[in-house]
């Protein structure tokens, strides 16, 4: 990339993964020169985009409807109609139903690399964005009321002058380092191993979580008559499971699972991730913001990861359109934002962590309280609207583009 070795723009994002290029996309029409730090080069797909299977939420799918990413899938989604939660060793179960709700689904689940191409298919015609890719970022300082971002670009340094840096660069968030961000981690024990499960009897809008002491499994319907799988693993047989061909692991699903979806007949390729939860201990610092990934990573159990992010990206361009140019970056600016996500950010933590540590419970007299709970959730009541609620993204401060009317009007 041919460039001068210092520009000046009034947003540098570091991270063109999930997060960063949709707060990119939603960035657009504010009038703002916004410049995206990406790691690969043109042409070239971020490792997240892989064949995982992301579960989007109602409030997501409202916000991807009205940033025009949605309607750029070419697979499409496959809806999520129940939620079906059930503990191996225990009786009872806990079914949520959208048609109780009147939605139709709860939400979809997107295959990421067909997410990719239409994130990159909108990111193509946005206007005002500068992409430097592939970049590496080096550093960060502050230096006249600015932050100076310092990139490495083909062995070469670039300089980059911004009022907001906006670290979007995942769970070993170099952004964050170099802003002298320290995080709290906890590791769950367990590893998680992810693919593309084919079973006899085709989806049919059930997300299934199967909680186990090992850790849980769940199973997720796409479009392509496929389950993504996400499945815990005790990290003492991690390495052993990591070895399975993909027979043995399709039986090994089989076993946890059941045959509620018939017989599992195969798998396609897997990958292996840590299960830890890594939280920020701040989101903001003077001219500087975390968001996604880089200011909590949580464990996918719930499926609440990908949507925090984007809700982190939405509240952050509408206090960026709020405060303006003249007061971009601003320590007012960067405290609203924080306020306004720390609510939300709390109960998803929550939702998440909770679900995991009763699911995964061994005192003897855990069982019987977690079939109890199980039994109670079954049924409607002001507990499963809450937690149905939260499940479809309305958490908190819900940006404008997350609620139906706000996609609407910004359609």
């Amino acid at each position: 990339m041919d460039m001068p070795a210092d520009r000046r723009h009034d947003i540098v994002i570091v991270g063109g993964g999930l997060v960063g290029a949709s707060l990119a996309i939603a960035l657009e029409g504010q009038g703002l020169d916004v410049a995206l730090v990406e790691a690969t080069p043109d042409g070239a797909m971020p490792p997240v985009f892989d064949e995982r299977s992301l579960s989007f939420a109602e409030a997501t799918l409202n916000a991807l409807t009205a940033l025009d990413v949605l309607p750029r899938l070419q697979l499409g989604g496959g809806p999520i109609r129940r939620i079906e939660i059930t503990r191996a060793g225990g009786f009872g179960r806990a079914r949520l139903e959208a048609a109780r709700y009147g939605r139709e689904a709860f939400g979809q689940v997107v295959v990421a690399r067909d997410f990719g191409v239409a994130l990159e298919s909108r990111l193509r015609e946005v206007r005002g964005l500068v992409r430097y890719r592939p970049a590496r970022f080096v550093g960060t300082g502050l230096e006249d009321g600015a932050r100076r971002v310092e990139l490495d670009i083909g062995g070469r340094a670039v300089h980059l002058r911004t009022a907001l840096l906006v670290g979007a660069d995942g769970t070993a968030s170099g952004v964050r380092a170099a802003l002298g961000i320290g995080t709290d981690v906890r590791d769950y024990g367990h590893a998680l191993f992810v693919a593309r499960l084919r079973t006899a009897q085709a989806p049919d809008g059930t997300a299934h979580e199967r909680l186990t002491d090992a850790g849980p499994t769940a199973l997720l319907p796409r479009a392509d008559r496929h389950y993504g799988v996400v499945h815990g693993v005790a990290l003492e047989e991690a390495d052993a499971v990591e070895a399975l061909d993909d027979e043995a692991f399709a039986a090994r699903i089989q076993q946890v699972v059941g045959w509620r979806h018939g017989r599992v007949l195969g798998c396609g390729p897997r990958s292996r991730y840590p299960a830890r939860r890594v939280l920020a201990q701040a989101r903001v610092a003077p001219h500087a913001v975390l968001v996604g990934n880089a200011a909590q990573t949580i464990h996918p159990l719930g499926a609440q990861g990908f949507n925090l992010g984007l809700r982190d990206a939405l509240t952050l361009a509408e206090e960026i359109a709020a405060a303006g140019r003249e007061r971009l970056g601003e320590a007012a600016m960067l405290a609203r934002y924080a306020q306004r996500r720390t609510e939300d950010r709390r109960r998803t933590l929550a939702f998440s962590d909770g679900l995991l540590r009763v699911g995964m419970r061994r005192a003897p007299w855990a069982g019987p309280l977690r079939s109890l709970a199980l039994m109670a959730l079954d049924h409607p009541s002001w507990l499963q609207a809450w937690l149905v609620g939260g499940a479809m993204g309305y958490r908190g401060d819900v940006p404008a583009l997350c609620r139906a009317d706000g996609a609407r009007r910004r359609a």
